[in-house]
């Protein structure tokens, strides 16, 4: 129960890598609001932490909207009184070959994963200087922010890029305030999303599902994927105590895709 009595906002958290988060957190102890775009699977993720013996609050927000960021800081903070931890992990993607990205797809991603990381950071350390005290952002970035070949898009890397050059400079201007910004960047992860890019992947080249995922595997010197869980692990470590002089950091959870 390292994260007893602290409070913790994770957006994207109805499903995949940000619901394995907000358990993994109320696990640890922690109050946490589950903020999604999708309300019915904000309450799914909340109902479940409440299930298990913790307390959730469940928040409807677009990460994309200033106001709506604005409006679930606030609710969170009224809510449990103050704000602890921030992961931000709310993210879009498709498969799309460089040539067939559209101004309608760049808008779509860097709105969601590069505008939406960036001013949820900034609000949630709004709060965290006001409480004096400190805190801590984990920032969900990728491996494609780092030049994984294998990256569902362009614009999605550079989206991803942009949130490892965020959290970098954030650690270097929230330090006086005792708050700590680090990023994860995990490697292939069995999400819906995932699952959803390797179908058009395997149709686009004409392969089956089990020929994609054993030559996905065969690239991963640990032999296999992620599974949500994983990135949710790191994510407690670094909200915990035993990463308090931990900041500025880029974490691959990767099976050691890449190595960098």
């Amino acid at each position: 129960m390292e994260l007893q009595g602290k409070n913790a906002v994770v957006t994207g958290a109805g499903r995949g890598i940000g619901r394995a988060i907000a358990l993994q957190l109320a696990d640890a102890g922690a109050r946490v609001a589950a903020a999604d775009i999708d309300p019915d699977h904000a309450d799914d993720t909340s109902a479940a932490i409440q299930e298990s013996g913790g307390e959730s609050l469940s928040i409807h927000a677009d990460v994309g909207d200033l106001a709506a960021i604005n409006r679930m800081i606030l609710e969170a903070r009224d809510a449990f009184g103050r704000i602890d931890v921030i992961v931000n992990n709310a993210g879009v993607t498709r498969f799309l070959d460089i040539m067939d990205v559209e101004e309608a797809d760049w808008d779509r991603i860097h709105r969601v994963n590069a505008k939406g990381v960036f001013f949820c950071m900034q609000r949630a350390a709004r709060e965290m200087i006001d409480q004096g005290d400190g805190g801590r952002i984990i920032n969900i970035a990728s491996i494609a922010g780092k030049g994984y070949a294998g990256t569902s898009n362009a614009a999605y890397a550079a989206s991803k890029g942009a949130v490892i050059s965020m959290t970098m400079i954030a650690a270097h201007q929230l330090g006086k305030h005792n708050i700590n910004v680090n990023a994860i960047c995990p490697g292939v992860t069995m999400t819906d999303l995932s699952i959803t890019n390797m179908h058009q992947r395997a149709e686009r080249t004409g392969v089956s599902i089990d020929e994609m995922r054993a030559a996905r595997d065969r690239r991963i010197p640990i032999g296999r994927a992620n599974e949500p869980e994983d990135i949710a692990d790191m994510a407690r470590f670094l909200a915990g105590p035993g990463a308090r002089n931990i900041t500025g950091q880029t974490l691959n959870v990767d099976g050691g895709l890449i190595m960098h």
